[in-house]
């Protein structure tokens, strides 16, 4: 059995993502990295990021970004697929440049793949996540944000990345542009796997996180409305009130350890003031489902979208 690793990622260190650290968390089980490095800005230094963690296991594919030809995200699905197309493996495992897994889940991911390797009905696994907020000691419980998500895939040829790469689905006949498309679509067949995602895409800086925004912005909706839209907002993101999130008492992956002595940002932050932006998980509506669900349904999500079967 062999496994594939791969991402894709553009102006990873300008907009202070973890990609050393997401990279070379799943080193350890898989015998193949591929990397989709969309050309950045003149001031990035992704490169030399990917390059300092020095294996041999890395192979880099250098693209360059349509933003015309995949509007609306698709590009972000394009460039997965531009990676995952390249991978040799078995089972290929997906991580985004915010995603980071811990080292204490690496043996029993390896194994689940072992034990579902040829039963083929399993199309992928699913993973729980932990959405990190703001710092490294408040995470998300929320109906507003996935639970669960497909990290790991089988490498066939029907399988893409789909709308902006935050998922996959078996695609019969892909014409390579449409990765929206709904129609004539399936939903992949997938197995649980007892492993966290650590997503670390909202730990940011505060004008890193506006910035980071900024460029999504860009590439879902266009340059134009980009600055329209953020030129009514302020250059540092609010990250709303902290202390109404959960505590993480756990340990963080041992990757993130030397990236975590770098928060210098807490000052920024709020903890308890009573002035404060209202993230769309504090809205009252994701409140109160979310309290339906932690505390009457043993935290079992209702009402809310899955773009998977659960075997």
């Amino acid at each position: 059995m062999t496994i594939s690793g791969f991402t894709m990622v553009r102006n990873g260190a300008k907009y202070y993502y973890p990609i050393k650290q997401a990279i070379s968390s799943i080193l350890p089980i898989v015998d193949e990295f591929v990397v989709a490095l969309g050309a950045g800005d003149p001031d990035d230094r992704t490169l030399e990021e990917i390059e300092s963690i020095g294996s041999d296991k890395i192979r880099i594919i250098h693209t360059v970004w349509d933003l015309e030809k995949y509007p609306r995200g698709m590009e972000h699905a394009h460039q997965t697929d531009i990676a995952k197309a390249a991978c040799k493996g078995d089972w290929l495992f997906y991580v985004q440049s915010d995603e980071v897994v811990h080292e204490g889940d690496l043996p029993g991911i390896r194994q689940r793949c072992e034990e579902l390797l040829h039963d083929k009905s399993i199309e992928g696994l699913l993973f729980k996540y932990r959405h990190f907020w703001g710092d490294y000691d408040h995470y998300i419980t929320s109906h507003a944000w996935y639970a669960n998500e497909i990290r790991i895939i089988r490498n066939h040829p029907d399988i893409h990345s789909w709308e902006s790469a935050q998922s996959f689905r078996r695609i019969p006949d892909f014409d390579g542009i449409q990765y929206r498309k709904k129609e004539g679509t399936y939903k992949l067949k997938v197995a649980r796997v007892d492993a966290y995602i650590y997503h670390y895409g909202w730990v940011r800086p505060p004008h890193y996180m506006q910035n980071k925004r900024k460029a999504m912005e860009v590439i879902h909706q266009g340059q134009q409305q980009a600055d329209a839209r953020f030129s009514l907002e302020k250059p540092k993101f609010d990250y709303g009130d902290l202390s109404l999130l959960t505590v993480f008492k756990d340990t963080h992956p041992a990757v993130m350890w030397e990236r975590m002595r770098l928060f210098n940002w807490a000052d920024q932050l709020n903890y308890g003031r009573k002035l404060a932006n209202r993230p769309k998980h504090e809205r009252m509506k994701y409140r109160i489902l979310t309290f339906i669900e932690q505390h009457l349904l043993g935290g079992r999500q209702i009402f809310s979208f899955r773009n998977y079967r659960l075997k």
